[in-house]
C-alpha cells in the first residue's frame, strides 16, 4: 500500500542519505531499502474475495474498485478528513433516501458509548473491537461458511467459549440492532461498523475506512476457526492464510491488542492489559511483547510472543514498533487488513456503500 511504502522506505532512505559518506554503509542500507519496500507491499491481500476476483474493473462500483485497491496494497484504506452530515432526522423522507444517513446516527452513539470520561476508550470499545474480528474470522477460504455476517450476534455465537468476554457488546449490539433496525442497519454492518468506530474513537486510533450492505446471517458459523492464545506462529500463519490474510496483515491486525485486557487466559490475572496504555490505541504492544522481562502489570499472550518471535515476522514487528514511524507503518497497515477482514465471507462485495464520513474523526492526542 503506498502510505506503508511511504512510511517504512522514507525511512530507510533517510539512513541511506544520512551514510552517503560511507560507501560501505551505504551498500548495506540500500539491501536494507530493498527489505522495506518488500515487506511494506506484501502487507496486502495475497488474493482477491468474493465478486471482486471475478469481476472486470469496467464493472465495479467506485466501493468495489476502492476496496480491490486495497486489498491489493494500491489504494488508501484510511481516510482521515472525509466527514458527512445527515440530511435529515432519523426517520424522515431524506434520511431514508440515503444509505449513510442511519449510520451517521449509529455512529455517534457508539462513540459516546466508547469513550470514557479521560478521553480514554471504553471497555465496550475492547469488545467492540474484538468483535468485528470474531464476526469476520469465521470465513474460510478452503471450507467456506461464516465470515462478516452478524451471526455473532444473531446466531448467539458469542456465548462459545471462543467468544467469551463479548458479552457486554454482544447485548449491546443488539439494543442497538433494535434501535436502528427499522431504519436499515443491519447486523452484520453494525458489528464491523462497531470495530471501526470503536478504533477511531481510542486516542491515536486509525480511520479505517467502513463500508455498508453485508447479508445477515442467523445461521450459526463453523465453530473451531478463530485463533487460540496457544498457537504456534506456524498455526497462525496457516489459520489466516486460509482467509487470504497474509503475515504483514496478520501482524497488523495484531496489534489491537495495544487495547486490550485479558480475562480468562488466566483468571487470577483478570483485568490484566496487554500493553500498558491499554486507553490508547498505540505502538506500545509490538515493544512490549518482546520485552524481557515485560514491564510490570502487562499479560503477554504466548500466541502474540510465538508470532514476534517468527523469523519472517522481524521487519514488520520493527517497522510497526519504530518511533520514528509515528505509528504511519502500523496505522496504514492495519487499516488495509481490517477493510479486507471486514468483507472476508461477504460474496457482493461490489454492492457494498462506503460511509467512513459518518466516523468520528481521528484524536490525534493521548490523554
Amino acid at each position: 500500500m503506498k502510505m506503508n511504502v511511504l512510511s517504512l522506505v522514507t525511512l530507510a532512505l533517510g539512513f541511506i542519505e544520512r551514510a552517503a559518506a560511507h560507501p560501505g554503509m551505504r551498500r548495506v542500507l540500500e539491501d536494507l531499502s530493498s527489505i522495506a519496500k518488500r515487506q511494506a507491499s506484501s502487507v496486502a491481500a495475497t488474493e482477491l474475495i468474493g465478486d471482486l476476483a471475478t469481476l472486470p474493473d469496467s464493472a465495479l462500483s467506485p466501493p468495489g474498485a476502492a476496496i480491490k485497491s486495497i486489498l491489493l496494497g494500491s489504494g488508501t484504506a484510511e481516510d482521515l478528513s472525509t466527514t458527512y452530515t445527515a440530511p435529515g432526522q432519523l426517520g424522515s423522507s431524506k434520511c431514508r433516501n440515503d444509505t449513510c444517513c442511519v449510520w451517521k446516527y449509529v455512529a455517534d452513539t457508539m462513540a459516546s458509548a466508547f469513550k470514557d470520561s479521560s478521553g480514554q476508550c471504553t471497555e465496550l470499545a475492547r469488545q467492540a473491537i474484538r468483535m468485528g474480528f470474531h464476526d469476520a474470522g469465521t470465513w474460510s477460504k478452503s471450507e467456506g461458511g461464516g465470515g462478516a455476517n452478524g451471526a455473532i450476534v444473531l446466531a448467539g455465537d458469542w456465548t462459545r467459549s471462543e467468544n467469551r468476554g463479548l458479552e457486554d457488546i454482544a447485548v449491546q449490539m443488539s439494543v442497538w440492532y433494535a434501535q436502528y433496525h427499522p431504519y436499515g442497519a443491519g447486523m452484520a454492518d453494525l458489528v464491523q461498523m462497531g470495530a471501526t468506530v470503536a478504533a477511531v474513537t481510542c486516542p491515536l486510533g486509525p480511520r479505517v475506512r467502513s463500508f455498508v450492505g453485508r447479508p445477515d446471517s442467523s445461521a450459526p458459523d463453523p465453530e473451531g476457526r478463530l485463533p487460540e492464545v496457544t498457537d504456534s506462529a506456524e498455526e497462525l500463519v496457516a489459520l489466516f492464510a486460509d482467509k487470504t490474510i497474509s503475515l504483514g496483515e496478520l501482524i497488523a491486525l495484531v496489534g489491537a491488542h495495544t487495547v486490550s485486557r485479558q480475562r480468562f487466559v488466566d483468571p487470577s490475572k483478570a483485568g490484566a492489559p496487554q500493553d500498558t496504555s491499554p486507553g490508547v490505541w498505540d505502538v506500545s504492544f509490538y515493544n512490549e511483547t518482546i520485552s524481557t522481562p515485560p514491564p510490570p502489570g502487562v499479560f503477554v499472550f504466548q500466541s502474540d510472543l510465538a508470532l514476534a518471535r517468527y523469523p519472517a515476522s522481524e521487519g514488520f514487528w520493527s517497522a510497526f514498533s519504530n518511533p520514528a514511524n509515528d505509528q504511519a507503518a502500523w496505522a496504514a497497515s492495519y487499516a488495509t487488513a481490517y477493510v479486507h477482514l471486514s468483507v472476508l465471507g461477504v460474496e457482493h462485495i461490489n454492492n457494498l456503500t462506503e460511509c467512513t464520513g459518518v466516523l468520528p474523526l481521528r484524536n490525534t492526542q493521548a490523554p
